[in-house]
């Protein structure tokens, strides 16, 4: 990461700290909320040694392939309307990517999806934590957004991972050499989508409509049959059909349509 490029990539008043190694950037993040840090800060690490992901999955790759930041800002928003916050980040994050020519989708509720070799498959995660204050203040929102940019596909976790160089690899073709992928290029295209949708969303109250059909318009999750592992250990199976006013997850199965507030998502087939 190159600390001046990047600030001169950050929106006016947007602090950017480069961290050489850190065990969770959201931990970071949400420590400084608690002793008064008023943002907007953005924390990066170049090497993230215990990021935590949704569900409490464990996120860590080889140093240097990743974005790994967290964004901390202040938010005005009746509490009511947070649950839509993680659905925000991902629609930005999605429409930054594909701003750099990165054809980026959602699957339910903010997994960051790339098409590699005909499939669908994850190139980020989110976690977004509420930070309260006190009584009176603004709570804080601490955005984790870990990307995966230079892994080679023998570093990916999992098969069902993808890199924006795997991806602009295939896109290039055999034979071909894709773009080199800056991750400071990337994250000063990243937090300028962040904070704008942000500013829009505080500025309606968090009860913005457009925002339930932006993210519907990237949801590759919707059409889809799904099964999703709820927390009671149960599941659900049925067809995607849309988004609620809380941003949950419809489900039409066997009991009818079923609002989907927190699980884990698995694409069953294209509808």
């Amino acid at each position: 990461m190159d600390p001046d490029a990047l600030a001169s990539l950050l929106p006016l008043g947007v602090r950017a700290e480069v961290l050489p190694t850190s065990p969770s950037t959201n931990a970071e993040a949400a420590a400084r909320a608690r002793a008064g840090e008023p943002g907007p800060l953005v924390l990066v690490a170049e090497h993230q040694t215990a990021g935590r992901g949704r569900l409490d999955r464990a996120w860590t790759t080889p140093a240097g392939t990743a974005l790994t930041f967290s964004l901390l800002v202040r938010l005005a928003v009746p509490v009511q309307h947070w649950p839509w916050l993680p659905l925000l980040v991902g629609t930005a994050v999605s429409d930054a990517l594909a701003g750099l020519g990165h054809p980026a989708r959602l699957k339910w509720p903010n997994d960051v999806l790339l098409p590699v070799e005909g499939e669908t498959r994850k190139v980020a995660g989110i976690l977004a934590e509420r930070v309260d204050a006190p009584v009176g203040a603004p709570a804080a929102a601490v955005l984790g957004v870990g990307l995966n940019v230079g892994l080679a596909p023998d570093e990916l976790p999992v098969p069902t991972a993808t890199s924006l160089l795997v991806e602009a690899s295939a896109r290039a073709g055999e034979g071909e050499e894709p773009d080199v992928v800056d991750r400071t290029h990337v994250l000063g295209a990243l937090v300028p989508a962040l904070t704008a949708a942000l500013a829009s969303w505080e500025a309606a109250g968090g009860d913005d409509p457009g925002l339930r059909e932006r993210y519907a318009a990237r949801c590759s999750t919707l059409g889809q049959d799904v099964r999703v592992s709820l927390p009671d250990g149960s599941a659900l199976l049925g067809q995607a059909v849309g988004i609620d006013e809380h941003g949950r997850l419809l489900v039409s199965g066997s009991d009818g349509v079923v609002p989907v507030g927190a699980g884990d998502v698995v694409h069953v087939r294209p509808a």
